[in-house]
């Protein structure tokens, strides 16, 4: 197979890598780029581990192709603090204890906040739709619910 050479912005850096036609996004962030917050679930996009955005869209990244990032966007969990400090649904998830053995948490944490870029107000229905595709053994929803409203209103009077 041929490889292919690949430029793209992912969390607001330039970046180029060569990949194989037939590697997924997720391999490439972990294994080329060295972003290892994307979990690799179940392979078929099914839990959300694997979750961020493609140029603003949410996506499983075991289902897109790396190939398919030339020219785009890609936003992952590594991109959600502002250097040392936390983005407010980090914070949130910390405070309300919404997270235990953290593999599905990198993929809640990236749909919660485009969640909250597309909603900023949403109500607990809403988010619970949002995360649908996010699946959780550990911790169960509740506390991710409260976790993402409470960074909500502390995004909407910030």
């Amino acid at each position: 197979m041929k490889s292919i050479h690949v430029s793209a912005t992912v969390n607001g850096d330039a970046v180029e890598f060569i990949c194989a036609p037939d590697e997924s996004l997720l391999d490439v962030l972990r294994n080329r780029l060295g972003l290892t917050g994307a979990k690799e679930g179940c392979g078929t996009g099914d839990c959300g581990a694997c979750s961020v955005t493609l140029d603003g869209r949410l996506v499983c990244s075991c289902l897109v192709l790396g190939a398919e990032a030339e020219g785009a966007t890609v936003g992952t969990i590594e991109g959600i603090a502002d250097g040392d400090t936390l983005h407010p649904l980090q914070q949130s998830f910390i405070d309300h204890a919404a997270l235990q053995c953290g593999i599905c948490t990198p993929g809640i944490l990236v749909a919660a906040k485009s969640l909250l870029e597309k909603n900023p107000n949403p109500t607990d229905t809403e988010v619970r739709y949002w995360l649908a595709g996010n699946l959780c053994r550990c911790t169960g929803y509740d506390k991710i619910i409260y976790a993402v409203q409470d960074a909500a209103k502390k995004m909407r009077s910030a």
